[in-house]
C-alpha cells in the first residue's frame, strides 16, 4: 500500500476518533478506503516507546472498556497495532452491520484469536446481497497471506445465487470482480454459448475476453451436431469484436463451423493473430491465402486496397513477391505505404535507393517503418543529408527519424547530430540528444586524438561530471 493511502487511512481514522459517524466518514466507500483506515491506524514512524502518538490517538484515545465504544471507536479499535484490543473489537462487531467490511480485513488477521472470530462472525453473516457488495473488498482481501478463507466464503454463497445478482458482478467496474463472477458462472455452467460469445466480445479485460471466448467455443464444442443458427448466434458477436484475441477466436471456429468462406474477409484484418487464423482456415479447406492476397494486391483499386492486404502478402508470401510490394510504395494511402515497406523488410528485400525517398513522407507511420528498415544500413547511409533532415524545419517526425539513424550510425557522426540538437525547440528532442551524448563512446577503428570529438564533447561538458568528461576524453585519445 502507497503511502498517500497510508495517509489517507491516517485521516479517516483521525475522523472516527473524534466521534465522527462511520456512515460518514465510510459510508459507500471504496475497498481501497477500506484497506487504507486498517493500514492507517496501525501506523507508527517510530518504534515505542518514546516515538510519537499516533495522530488519531492525539484526537481521541479508544476508551479502557471497550463495551463503552461506538460504532466508530470499535472501527479504530478493529485496526489497531494491539491484536487483543483488535480481539475485543471483534467480538463486539456483531452489534453494528456497518463493520462488517473491516470483520473481512480480520479474516485475514496474523492473530489467529482474532481470525478465527472474525470467520466465524462472517460466515454466519453473509449472505448473497452482501457478498454481491463486499466483493471487491474480499477479493483483494484474498490476495494476502491467510486470506483465501474469505474468497472460499465468498463462492459458497454466490454459488447458488439468482442469476440477477451474478449479473450485478458481471458489469463491475473492478476487473478482479468480473473475472471471478465468470470464472464461477461457467464452472458451473449458467451461461450459455451465446452469452458467453456476447460476454467476450464486450468485456474490456483480456482474462475475461479469453476466459468467455475459449468457454462459448467448449459449449459449442459439448453440443454435438450445432444448427447454423446456433453458430451465427456464437460467432457473430465473436467476429464483430474490437479486441483481435476474440475475433482470432471466433475465425478459428469458422473451421469447425465448416464455413471457410466466412474466413476469407479476416484475411486482410488489421490484426497480425487474425490474418494468421484466417490463413489456417482457407488453407485447411483447400484455399490459398498467398493466391488471396497477389491477386488483390494488383487488381484492387486504390482506395479498396487495404493495410492488411499488404502486409498479409508479406507474411505468407516468397521474396519474389517483392516486385509487388515496391510498386505499392507510390500508393496514396500513407497506411498502405508502410505497410508496403514492412512488409519488404520482413521479405529482406530492402533496397536502400528504393526507401530512402520516403524518409521525408509525410505520415509518421510511413516514416517509422522506413527508419526500421534502414536501420541496419545505417552505417552507409549519407551522414550529411541526414544531418540536413535533423534541421528545425522539418518535420518532428522527420527530424527524430534521421537522428535515430545517425545515433545508430555511431563515431563522431552520431556525437556531432547529438551536440546540434541540445540547444534546439523540441524538448523531446533534446533528451533523446542529451542520453546519446552521455552513453556516446568512440568507435573501435575511430581515429584517435580528433579535434572535432574534443569540440563537441566541450560543447556538451554540462551534462557530465568533470571525473566523467576526463574519462570519456582519454577514451577518444583527447587531452584529459
Amino acid at each position: 500500500m502507497s503511502g498517500d493511502d497510508v495517509r489517507r487511512g491516517e485521516v479517516l481514522a483521525v475522523r472516527l476518533a473524534e466521534g465522527e459517524a462511520l456512515r460518514d466518514v465510510l459510508g459507500a466507500a471504496d475497498p481501497g478506503a477500506w484497506l487504507a483506515l486498517d493500514a492507517g491506524v496501525r501506523e507508527v514512524r517510530w518504534y515505542r516507546p518514546g516515538g510519537p502518538i499516533p495522530e488519531w490517538e492525539c484526537a481521541a484515545t479508544l476508551p479502557d472498556d471497550l463495551a463503552q465504544a461506538g460504532e466508530s471507536g470499535l472501527a479504530v479499535a478493529l485496526c489497531h497495532r494491539n491484536g487483543r484490543i483488535r480481539e475485543v473489537a471483534v467480538r463486539r462487531a456483531e452489534q453494528y452491520p456497518g463493520l462488517l467490511p473491516l470483520l473481512v480485513i480480520r479474516c485475514a488477521d496474523w492473530v489467529a484469536p482474532v481470525r478465527q472470530y472474525a470467520r466465524q462472525l462472517l460466515r454466519d453473516t453473509l449472505d448473497v446481497d452482501t457478498a454481491v457488495r463486499l466483493a471487491p473488498l474480499i477479493l483483494r482481501v484474498g490476495r494476502r497471506d491467510r486470506g483465501v478463507f474469505g474468497v472460499q466464503l465468498l463462492e459458497e454463497v454466490l454459488r447458488g445465487a439468482p442469476r440477477d445478482r451474478l449479473a450485478v458482478l458481471f458489469a463491475a467496474p473492478d476487473r478482479g470482480v468480473r473475472r471471478f463472477a465468470y470464472r464461477l458462472a461457467i464452472g458451473q455452467g449458467r451461461l450459455g454459448p451465446a452469452e458467453l460469445a456476447r460476454a467476450a466480445a464486450r468485456d474490456e479485460d483480456n482474462v475475461v475476453q479469453d476466459l468467455c471466448a475459449d468457454a462459448a467455443l467448449t459449449a459449442l464444442a459439448t453440443m454435438g451436431n450445432t444448427d447454423q443458427d446456433t453458430y451465427d448466434d456464437v460467432l457473430a458477436p465473436l467476429l464483430a469484436a474490437r479486441n483481435p484475441r476474440v475475433r482470432s477466436t471466433g475465425v478459428t471456429a469458422l473451421r469447425r463451423a465448416g464455413r471457410p468462406r466466412e474466413a476469407e474477409p479476416f484475411l486482410d484484418d488489421r490484426s497480425a493473430v487474425v490474418r494468421a487464423c484466417a490463413r489456417y482456415v482457407v488453407r485447411q479447406y483447400g484455399g490459398d491465402p498467398t493466391a488471396w492476397y497477389r491477386k488483390r494486391c494488383a487488381e484492387l483499386d486504390d482506395a479498396e486496397l487495404l493495410p492488411g492486404t499488404v502486409i498479409g502478402l508479406a507474411e505468407c508470401g516468397d521474396r519474389a513477391d517483392a516486385v509487388l510490394l515496391r510498386s505499392l510504395l507510390a500508393h496514396p494511402v500513407g497506411a498502405v505505404r508502410a505497410q508496403a515497406v514492412a512488409g519488404l523488410r520482413a521479405l529482406d528485400r530492402v533496397d536502400t535507393a528504393t526507401v530512402w525517398p520516403l524518409l521525408d513522407d509525410p505520415v509518421p507511420a510511413v516514416v517509422r517503418e522506413v527508419t526500421a528498415a534502414l536501420l541496419p544500413s545505417a552505417a552507409e547511409l549519407p551522414a550529411d543529408r541526414l544531418l540536413e533532415r535533423t534541421g528545425s524545419v522539418r518535420p518532428r517526425h522527420v527530424r527524430g527519424a534521421a537522428f535515430r539513424l545517425l545515433d545508430a550510425h555511431g563515431g563522431a557522426v552520431a556525437l556531432r547530430a547529438a551536440v546540434k540538437l541540445l540547444d534546439g525547440p523540441d524538448m523531446k528532442l533534446c533528451t533523446r540528444a542529451e542520453q546519446a551524448v552521455v552513453r556516446w563512446r568512440p568507435a573501435a577503428d575511430a581515429r584517435r586524438g580528433d579535434p572535432e570529438v574534443g569540440r563537441l564533447l566541450d560543447r556538451g561538458r554540462h551534462l557530465f561530471s568533470d571525473r566523467a568528461l576526463r574519462r570519456l576524453r582519454w577514451e577518444a585519445g583527447l587531452d584529459g
